[in-house]
């Protein structure tokens, strides 16, 4: 079992983990903004998981895509060649784009939210940034009926 095989699995893994905590923070935001609920120490705790699992997916990326992958090399090697490539292109360059200004999103609502002074404000920030995350991420990840596309649930190494 490779390094490449062993990250990608992991990170392949955790998206569920994102995705679920993205889901709490869509959830919580709906529900706060529609019954004028208050700011609770739930909705802060919600968005401040939601955050460090994107940071820890973006963690397992990098490590992923520069240390063990070989779509890094292949960018690095010829830039050209490889946008030619769907594939490569991809993972080389697409799909890291998206995530990481899903990573943006995440964040920047997570900031709003700290320093919005009512409730409203601070669901309708994580809201608007929570869709934002989800627009980008379904863009930018492998499904199973892309071309590149990756199975949802990897069964083997």
């Amino acid at each position: 079992m490779t390094g490449y095989t062993v990250f990608r699995l992991i990170h392949s893994y955790w998206r569920w983990v994102v995705l679920a905590c993205a889901i709490v923070v869509l959830v919580r935001s709906i529900s706060g903004l529609t019954s004028r609920r208050g700011w609770t120490g739930g909705d802060a705790r919600a968005s401040r998981l939601f955050v460090i699992a994107v940071d820890v997916q973006l963690l397992l990326g990098l490590i992923l895509y520069f240390v063990f992958s070989p779509f890094w090399n292949a960018m690095h090697g010829s830039f050209h060649a490889a946008m030619k490539d769907p594939i490569t292109r991809f993972f080389g360059m697409e799909h890291g784009v998206a995530m990481l200004l899903a990573l943006v999103a995440v964040h920047v609502g997570a900031v709003r939210a700290r320093r919005a002074t009512d409730a409203a404000a601070k669901h309708r920030a994580l809201l608007i940034t929570t869709v934002i995350f989800f627009a980008l991420a379904l863009v930018g990840m492998p499904w199973p009926w892309r071309p590149m596309g990756r199975p949802l649930f990897r069964l083997s190494l």
